[in-house]
């Protein structure tokens, strides 16, 4: 199956196979770097040295015999490690006790900024094409997700069926199993889970996989799970520095494919929108005194 990362930076690395060709020793020094990155993802590796007891020259080997090509590929990993294992006390604490509530405000918006224009940066307008396109040919599309990316599922559903294309949306465990048991080859599947990947959204891919359903992942991190269970990947960051994740590059991400869909059969789009004008304009739907 032939991946395609969202991130060209992605490295494809096994990690624990390679921690175990490392001597015991060795083994010893990187262990606390990898269960607790975010201890360490800023320090340069002097500064991780100096904290492990050991000399810069050791820690840049060990990096090398992990399979990082430089110190600096492995503050990256570093960085997605932290974010995969992140908890909501973690990101809470990011702003610091002495900040004051304006200077809060501030940073949870500026961090919603960098996620969206992380998202603008790194994301493919072809990719983004073809997925409209896949969109399309399906016999049937499986929104997959859970927890509070069941909001974004819903989001996506809802937008898409006013396309007429036949869109359904799993956020249970049960119908989960249920749906992507049902999936062939000519059906589309597209999971949205961050961080470690909530498990009953990615054994659902991995059933629709096995069943032979096209799978694209959303995810925060190329270290999800979707990374090595789905098609294709796209990446939304999602840090923030509150208690709660910020889905503001991920619905921008929903709106991209949104757009790439109603453009992909402009006329047939125009042609719905036209009905769903009248509507809009005197449906009983809306207040009037």
């Amino acid at each position: 199956m032939k991946k395609t990362s969202a991130h060209n930076q992605t490295p494809s690395i096994n990690l624990p196979e390679r921690i175990e060709q490392l001597s015991a020793k060795r083994q010893e020094v990187i262990r606390p770097i990898l269960e607790h990155p975010r201890e360490y993802v800023l320090l340069s590796v002097r500064a991780i040295a100096k904290r492990l007891r050991t000399d810069p020259a050791t820690v840049v080997r060990i990096v090398r015999g992990l399979g990082f090509s430089s110190y600096r590929e492995f503050q990256h990993h570093l960085h997605a490690l932290s974010l995969a294992f992140a908890t909501s006390l973690d990101t809470m604490q990011v702003g610091g006790p002495d900040s004051n509530m304006p200077a809060y405000v501030r940073d949870a918006l500026g961090q919603d900024l960098k996620n969206l224009q992380g998202l603008k940066n790194s994301l493919d307008a072809q990719r983004l094409a073809a997925l409209a396109k896949r969109f399309y040919e399906a016999r049937r599309i499986i929104l997959v997700a859970s927890d509070l990316a069941a909001m974004l599922a819903a989001y996506l559903e809802y937008q898409v069926s006013l396309l007429g294309l036949p869109i359904f949306s799993a956020t249970s465990a049960g119908r989960i199993t249920h749906l992507t048991r049902a999936v062939t080859k000519q059906d589309l599947v597209l999971a949205i889970t961050f961080r470690r990947g909530l498990r009953q959204t990615v054994e659902g891919v991995q059933q629709a996989r096995a069943h032979g359903a096209y799978c694209v992942g959303i995810a925060d991190t190329y270290l999800s799970p979707l990374a090595q269970e789905c098609d294709e990947l796209f990446l939304a960051s999602t840090e923030s520095t509150s208690f709660g994740a910020s889905y503001v590059a991920p619905i921008a991400l929903l709106n991209a494919i949104l757009a790439a869909c109603a453009q992909y059969r402009r006329p047939h789009t125009l042609d719905l929108l036209k009905e769903i004008a009248e509507e809009q304009r005197k449906g009983f739907r809306w207040y009037s005194n």
